[in-house]
C-alpha cells in the first residue's frame, strides 16, 4: 500500500471518526482495518459524447441563450447518472467559456424533466482544441488552402468548420490540479516513433509530403492528462476524442491517425521517460508507474466492428496497466441492434452509439481505469424501448457510460 494511500485512508478514519458516525474496534490488523475504510469509497467517473455543437461560430452559445432542447435532454441524462467526475466530448469551445458557463448555470443547476435535482459542478477543465484551426496546409489534396465550408475544414488541423467546434468538457464535483494538468494538442504526429504516415496505394508514396508531414498535428482535438484529487486520491482522467476512422479515401489516412491517436495513451502508459513525448508547456515522458487513472472519451473505435484499423482499440484493452473490467451494457443497444440486423461480431450489449441503418450501433465511448483500482457497477444509460418515458438520453447518438471506481487494495 503506497504512502498516499496510507495517508489518506488516515485522514478519512479521522473525519468519520470526527462526524461521530463511525465508530472503530482499532485493535487488530492495522491494514484490514484500512481496507474496510477503503472499501467504502466510492467515485463515479462517466464520458458522454453529448453533440453539442453547432456548425456557426458561438452557434452554440445562442443555442443555450435562448433555450436549448438538446441541452436540456443532455443535463437531464446528467441529473440522471449524477457522475462525480464526467467529460463531455463534442461541447464546442469558446475563448470566454461561455457556453460551458451557460450549460452549467442555466441547465444543469436547474432540475430538467425527465432528469433529477440540480447538479453543481464547482471544479471543470475546458481548453482549445485542434478542430476548425486552420493548418495553411493541402491537408485533403484538393489544390487549394483553406476555402470554406467542408474544404476549409479538410485543411484545418482537425476536421471543424470553426476553432472550437467537437470540443471537450470536464466536470468535476472534486479540486483539479491545474498546475499538474498536461495537454498533447501542438504533439506532431511525425514525433512519434514508427507512426503510421498513410501511403496512397495508387503511387505508393506517402500522402502527406514531408513539408506536410513534418508540420502535421497527432491529435484531431486534444490529449489531456487532468489529476483528479478525490476521495480515492489523486485520480488522472486521460480525457480524448480521436478522429472516427472515416470520411477519407483509399490511404485511410483517418483510420491511421486514430489509431496512433489511441497509441498516444498506450505511449504514454509505457514510457515514463520518452523524449518525444512532450506536452504544450515543453515537459517530456509518460504518467508515472504507480499513477492511478482512468481513460476516458469517444474513441471512434470498437473492438470487433466497424471501419477502425484492427487491433486499434486493443492497444488499450489489452494494456498491462489497464484492469481487465467487465464492459458497461445496456438493454436498450441490444434491443436496436436487433431492429437494424446488421452482422456483428461484439456483444451488441456493450455498444454505446447507434450511426444509422447503414452503420448501427457500435462501442465507441470508454472508461478504462487502472489497476489499482476495481469497478463495483457500471452500464450504459441505454434503456430498453418503453422502459423510459421520456427518454432524454435520445438527444445525441452516444450514450452516457458511467462506472462506479474503487479502490482495490487485494
Amino acid at each position: 500500500m503506497s504512502r498516499s494511500t496510507v495517508l489518506l485512508l488516515l485522514v478519512t478514519v479521522a473525519c468519520l471518526l470526527l462526524a461521530g458516525c463511525l465508530r472503530i474496534n482499532v485493535q487488530g490488523d492495522p491494514d484490514t482495518l484500512l481496507k474496510r475504510i477503503a472499501s467504502m469509497q466510492r467515485l463515479r467517473v462517466a464520458t458522454y459524447n453529448t453533440s453539442l455543437f453547432d456548425d456557426a461560430t458561438a452557434g452554440l452559445i445562442h443555442r443555450l441563450e435562448r433555450g436549448d432542447p438538446k441541452a436540456r435532454d443532455i443535463a437531464a441524462v446528467l441529473q440522471r447518472v449524477r457522475p462525480d467526475v464526467v467529460l463531455l466530448n463534442e461541447f464546442d469551445y469558446d475563448d470566454g467559456h461561455r457556453a460551458a458557463d451557460l450549460f452549467q448555470r442555466d441547465y444543469l443547476e436547474v432540475a430538467q424533466p425527465g432528469g433529477g435535482a440540480a447538479l453543481l459542478y464547482p471544479f471543470r477543465y475546458l481548453a482549445p482544441v485542434n478542430t476548425g484551426v486552420p493548418s495553411g496546409l493541402d491537408l485533403d489534396h484538393d489544390g487549394k488552402v483553406g476555402g470554406s465550408g467542408r474544404a476549409r475544414g479538410n485543411d484545418a488541423w482537425g476536421y471543424g468548420l470553426h476553432p472550437g467546434q467537437y470540443g471537450m468538457l470536464l466536470l468535476s464535483k472534486y479540486p483539479i490540479d491545474m498546475d499538474g494538468v498536461r495537454s498533447f494538442q501542438l504533439l506532431r504526429w511525425s514525433a512519434m516513433p514508427g507512426a503510421r504516415r498513410p501511403v496512397d496505394p495508387a503511387t505508393g508514396k506517402p500522402w502527406y509530403p514531408d513539408a506536410v508531414w513534418n508540420k502535421l498535428r497527432l491529435s484531431s482535438k486534444s490529449h489531456w492528462d487532468v489529476p483528479v484529487m478525490t476521495p480515492l486520491g489523486e485520480l488522472h482522467v486521460l480525457a480524448s476524442h480521436p478522429t472516427p476512422p472515416v470520411f477519407d479515401g483509399p490511404e485511410d489516412r483517418n483510420g491511421a491517425r486514430n489509431f496512433d491517436e489511441l497509441r498516444l495513451w498506450k505511449e504514454y502508459l509505457d514510457n515514463t521517460d520518452a523524449g518525444w513525448l512532450c506536452d504544450d508547456a515543453g515537459r517530456c515522458g509518460g504518467l508515472a508507474p504507480d499513477a492511478r487513472f482512468v481513460i476516458a472519451g469517444d474513441l471512434n473505435a470498437d473492438p470487433f466492428d466497424g471501419d477502425g484499423v484492427p487491433g486499434a482499440i486493443g492497444q488499450l484493452l489489452r494494456h498491462p496497466r489497464v484492469a481487465p473490467v467487465p464492459a458497461p451494457r445496456s438493454r436498450g443497444a441490444v434491443a436496436l441492434a436487433a431492429r437494424h440486423g446488421l452482422p456483428r461480431k461484439g456483444d451488441t450489449a456493450e455498444h454505446t452509439g447507434d450511426f444509422g441503418p447503414k452503420s448501427g450501433t457500435l462501442r465507441l465511448d470508454y472508461l478504462l481505469p487502472s489497476r489499482g483500482l476495481k469497478v463495483t457497477d457500471s452500464a450504459v444509460l441505454w434503456p430498453a424501448p418503453g422502459e423510459l418515458v421520456p427518454d432524454p438520453s435520445k438527444a445525441s447518438d452516444h450514450r452516457l457510460v458511467w462506472a462506479d471506481l474503487a479502490l482495490d487494495l487485494d
